[in-house]
Formats: C-alpha cells, sequence, structure tokens
C-alpha cells in the first residue's frame, strides 16, 4: 500500500508539474504574441497626415478614428492638422503639408479646371442642413429676398460660396445685386460686429455661433433642397497612387469612425466636443439628418460637373471643356474596402 501511494503521489506531482510547465509556456507564448503586436503598432506604423477642417461636423469619423484608435489598429500613425474650411485643409494636401484632406466638392472641383491632378478616395459624410446665410435684422434682413444690395462675407471659391450663389438665384438675384467680401471663416465674427458686413454666407459651426453672437438681432436662412454636401477624403493623385496600400488601411479605419458616428451619436459628440474644445450641443437636433458613409457614387461626378459650369459662368476659372472627373477619382482603395459602396460608372 505504501509503495502504491508513493507512485501516486510521484504521478501527481508529475502530473501538476506538467500543468504549471504547460501554463508557463502558454503564459510567455501569449506575452510574446502580445509583444509583438504591441511592437508591430508602436513600432512599425506608417505615418499618415490628415488635413481636416476639425471643427466641421462632417469630421466625426476622422476624429473618431484617431480617438479611439482605428487608425492605429490598421498599422498607421495618425497625424490630424486642424484647418478652418476644406478649401484650407485641400491646399495643404496639394502643398504636399499632409497627405490627405478632407473637403466638400468645390475645391475638388477648382482643383480639377485647373488641370491639379488631385484624386478623391471616398465621400464619408452628406447633409444638406449646414450651409446657410445669417443676416442682421438692424441692417434690414428679414426675408431672403432682402439681402439685395446687402454686404456679404464669404470665403470664395468654396461650397459656402457655391451655395449663396444658387440661393440668390432663387430670389432671382445674382451677384451682382450684393457686394461680396472675400473672407476666411474665422474673420465672418469680427467683421460682422465691426459692422462691416451685412450678412454671412458658410456653414456650421460658424453660422450657429454668429446667429449666438446676434441673438435677436440675427436671422438664418438654411440652404435646405440647394445643395448636399458631399465631405470627402481627398489627395495629390501622385501621392495616392503610390500607396494603394496604405489607402485601403485608411479608409478601413474611416468605416469604423463612421459607423461609430452612426452609431453611437452621444459618444461621438462627447468625443468631438472634449478633442476640439467646441460645444457639439447644437449638433443634437440636426445629427439625424447627417449621413455618415462611405461612397463613391455617380452623384459626385454630376455635382462636379455642374459646378464646373457655375464656376465658369462667375468667371472664378477660365472658359473651358469640363473635365472627365472620372480621372479624378481613385477607386481601387473603396472597391477593395467596400466594393458595393462603389456606384461610379467606370
Amino acid at each position: 500500500m505504501t509503495t502504491t501511494r508513493a507512485s501516486a503521489g510521484i504521478s501527481h506531482s508529475w502530473a501538476l508539474g506538467g500543468l504549471l510547465l504547460f501554463g508557463v509556456l502558454g503564459a510567455a507564448a501569449a506575452y510574446a504574441w502580445h509583444a509583438r503586436s504591441a511592437a508591430r503598432l508602436d513600432g512599425m506604423q506608417e505615418p499618415l497626415v490628415i488635413a481636416a477642417n476639425t471643427e466641421y461636423v462632417g469630421t466625426c469619423p476622422i476624429t473618431i478614428a484617431n480617438e479611439r484608435g482605428y487608425f492605429r489598429e490598421e498599422g498607421i500613425s495618425a497625424t490630424v492638422q486642424q484647418y478652418n474650411s476644406g478649401k484650407a485643409s485641400l491646399q495643404a494636401a496639394l502643398d504636399g503639408k499632409a497627405d490627405l484632406a478632407t473637403t466638400a466638392d468645390i475645391p475638388v472641383m477648382l482643383a480639377a479646371m485647373s488641370d491639379i491632378p488631385v484624386a478623391v478616395i471616398a465621400t464619408f459624410f452628406k447633409t444638406e442642413h449646414d450651409h446657410g446665410i445669417v443676416g442682421r435684422r438692424d441692417r434690414g434682413i428679414g426675408t431672403p429676398a432682402s439681402l439685395k444690395g446687402k454686404r456679404i462675407g464669404v470665403t470664395i471659391g468654396t461650397s459656402g460660396h457655391f451655395v449663396l450663389d444658387a440661393f440668390l438665384n432663387r430670389q432671382r438675384l445674382s451677384a451682382a445685386d450684393v457686394s461680396l467680401l472675400n473672407l476666411r471663416p474665422d474673420q465672418f465674427a469680427g467683421a460682422m460686429a465691426r459692422g462691416e458686413i451685412d450678412a454671412v454666407a458658410g456653414w456650421e459651426p460658424f453660422l450657429g455661433k454668429l446667429l449666438a453672437d446676434l441673438g435677436e438681432n440675427g436671422v438664418v436662412f438654411y440652404g435646405e433642397e440647394i445643395y448636399e454636401i458631399p465631405y470627402n477624403l481627398a489627395g495629390r493623385r501622385e501621392y495616392v497612387e503610390r500607396h494603394p496600400a496604405l489607402m485601403k488601411k485608411a479608409l478601413r479605419a474611416v468605416a469604423k469612425g463612421v459607423q461609430f458616428c452612426r452609431a453611437e451619436p452621444e459618444a461621438a459628440r462627447t468625443i468631438m466636443g472634449r478633442v476640439l474644445k467646441v460645444d457639439t450641443e447644437a449638433w443634437k437636433a440636426n445629427w439625424p439628418s447627417y449621413r455618415f458613409k462611405l461612397a463613391l457614387d455617380q452623384g459626385l461626378i454630376l455635382a462636379l460637373e455642374d459646378e464646373s459650369r457655375w464656376a465658369m459662368a462667375n468667371k472664378l476659372v477660365p472658359a473651358r471643356a469640363t473635365p472627365n472627373y472620372l480621372n479624378y477619382i481613385y477607386l481601387d482603395a473603396l472597391i477593395s474596402v467596400a466594393p458595393t459602396a462603389v456606384g461610379v460608372i467606370h
């Protein structure tokens, strides 16, 4: 009996030792895997600089992708540069100060009309309820038609400029019936307060800030049914085509940001408010009208063609044949990441 118990004890010790050894080896393997993953994330990430109009609600997917680590998960070390318009953001990318930019369609059109090789890799946001005109009641502005003869601040060559022209046309007015002052968005409030302009044509959050400053003296006309902004990720074509794998990684990260902005609006607004140090409460009422979705559709090309005619009519660019805008759309990345999101005829 003693021998049997001793043998059992030895067998039990060997079994226990084996389990401990297996556990140690398993823990070591897990540690090694996590260490390799951390090294891959920390030491093998590809840099990507994105110029973005960060105070604009449409950049939610970019901000979220950066703050929640979606870029990092894709092996990207992302830097988001802050600008106050899509026009300035795209220019930063074209000047080589950034790799990609968030921008509406108007700056893309103006670049294409000047044969500047820009490439849109995806649209990730659309809305109708963020462009419009804020005016001062004490300057006689109470209805859209009363804009005639007024001084209007606008950033020439932006979606705000395009919406203003379309808005005036609906009132049977033209640019000749008003006085336009070309201002940066950050100059709107000062010019309005000093009485240098009677109204501003632009987008949120600048419209909301102006309206809050004016109080009861302010009036706003929104551009619903005039313009649905397609907000895009774009860059220099040479850079985009030279980094096909990076473009796919970037779109996968942005796709996660798109999903979060759409599914978790409260959390998305909280993150954007903390990062950008802006009050996002004003976005809450309009959030249901914001469409966060990755796409490249034929509507973008049709819009660019219409805007080309507008730009030539307003002498923003020399008269010429409308470009083939298919040459300014980079399809490969989105076809790989989300093939059903591509509706461009090609």
